[in-house]
């Protein structure tokens, strides 16, 4: 596998090496030990599957206690997933990071706790899958606006078009007023 540090050193783009033949195809998806050789030594106590037609927009999610790291796939389809930067003591506070991942590519994005969640789908059907290092808590689930302007996240939403959200995603938090870590 290989590591590759985004723009917010934290937040890792992983592609992994793939072994294709006459049959299809093989790769690991997660190995403890290569992850623990890059200082990722976290525990996943859930697994998480999403299929979301085009257009559909989830997030910007986040818990403001049981944070989550999210180690992020797409079996299906195309996204662009979104990880923006909650720890007011991180020199990065504020700013978000973007990319692809596709079924096709097989890479994955892996995202630490402290950090908000969202993504924009970009081919007909998506199929997300993601690990996670707490459990879902409901009670401390926050939803930090998509289209903030302080934030200023440049989805690729097709022009002339509204993304598909949900209503509390419709009502997130803007930046200014939403709960961040200590």
């Amino acid at each position: 596998m290989e590591f590759t540090p985004t723009k917010i050193a934290d937040v890792l783009q992983i592609t992994p090496r793939i072994f294709e033949d006459d049959r299809g195809f093989f790769f690991e998806s997660f190995q403890a030990r290569l992850f623990e050789n890059q200082g990722i030594r976290m525990t996943f106590v859930q697994d998480n599957h999403v299929g979301s037609k085009r257009g559909v927009l989830r997030g910007l999610h986040y818990q403001i206690q049981q944070a989550q790291g999210k180690l992020v796939r797409v079996a299906a389809g195309k996204v662009f997933d979104v990880a923006v930067d909650l720890r007011k003591r991180s020199p990065t506070f504020g700013q978000w990071v973007g990319v692809t991942l596709s079924a096709e590519e097989k890479n994955q994005f892996w995202i630490p706790p402290g950090f908000a969640h969202g993504y924009y789908t970009l081919s007909d059907w998506a199929e997300v899958l993601y690990k996670a290092t707490d459990f879902y808590t409901p009670e401390y689930e926050r939803t930090l606006l998509w289209n903030d302007p302080d934030l200023a996240i440049t989805w690729p939403i097709l022009e002339g078009t509204k993304p598909l959200l949900s209503e509390k995603d419709e009502r997130g938090d803007p930046f200014t007023q939403a709960e961040t870590y200590d």
